[in-house]
């Protein structure tokens, strides 16, 4: 039986991979900061689907955090055949009204762990011939948009780059790149979402399957549904000056910095 560990496991899109890869009979190493609710999501994955789910509680922000999650994906007598780095936040207000201690905590989630924790579990699966990573960015890489977007578009970048770097080896690596998710994304950073069109959101759990499909076609990114598809498509053909005022004043009305 396969294993998979997924950042930001308790809730959205962490907590949806968790099910659906569950439910597909994989073991799972659940990690999150919050100790208490990983135990209650490990046991009732457990109950429901009969396999085995690992806590694993670390603070992504914290180079201990990182090292411990290193440490297990270094663990060749429990490999781990499938990681999801899905931990990440968003910070609320425009550039300078963000403190820069919370913007280098930001780059720490998204670049850092990411970088390090791809690297630590990519290492065995090369060896082993086979395996995965998925790094959830999102359609924000695309758009110059702050901390946030610039982040999330390393997060793409690098993602890619290692694909081919690995092409060949039986290891996929894949950047996951939704748009507004149900989650409890926005409010954990103080955002509301009243004034986000309704067409604009996503389901988690049909993202995830939309997501693990695109890996299992060997897909180096993935925007899972097709009305971004076609917005990104606008995107790419949108004059960049023009694409950062617009870019600039709907990031204000509708996401994180």
């Amino acid at each position: 039986m396969t294993t998979a560990l997924i950042t930001g496991a308790t809730a959205g899109i962490g907590a949806a991979f968790a099910r659906r890869l569950a439910g597909d009979g994989h073991n799972l190493v659940l990690v999150a900061r919050d100790t208490e609710r990983l135990r209650v999501q490990a046991t009732e994955l457990h109950d429901r689907h009969g396999i085995e789910a690992e806590v694993l509680s670390a603070d992504l922000s914290q180079d201990s955090g990182i090292a411990a999650v290193e440490a297990r994906l270094e663990d060749s007598r429990h490999p781990v055949d499938l990681l999801v780095n899905n931990a990440g936040f968003g910070n609320k207000g425009r550039y300078l009204d963000v403190p820069v201690a919370d913007e280098l905590m930001m780059l720490k989630v998204h670049c850092e762990a990411v970088l390090r924790l791809t690297s630590a579990a990519a290492a065995g699966m090369r060896e082993r011939g086979r395996g995965g990573v998925i790094n959830v960015a999102s359609v924000a890489a695309f758009l110059p948009r702050g901390t946030y977007g610039a982040s999330k578009a390393w997060v793409v970048q690098f993602t890619q780059g290692t694909a081919k770097d690995l092409a060949g080896s039986g290891v996929r690596l894949m950047a996951l790149c939704p748009g507004f998710v149900r989650t409890e994304f926005h409010d954990r950073a103080g955002m509301g979402t009243g004034n986000i069109p309704g067409w604009m959101w996503l389901d988690a759990d049909k993202l995830v399957a939309a997501a693990l499909s695109d890996l299992a076609r060997g897909r180096s990114v993935s925007i899972p549904d097709p009305r971004y598809k076609a917005l990104m498509g606008l995107v790419k053909v949108t004059p960049r000056g023009l694409l950062g005022g617009v870019s600039s004043r709907t990031g204000r009305k509708y996401g994180p910095q």
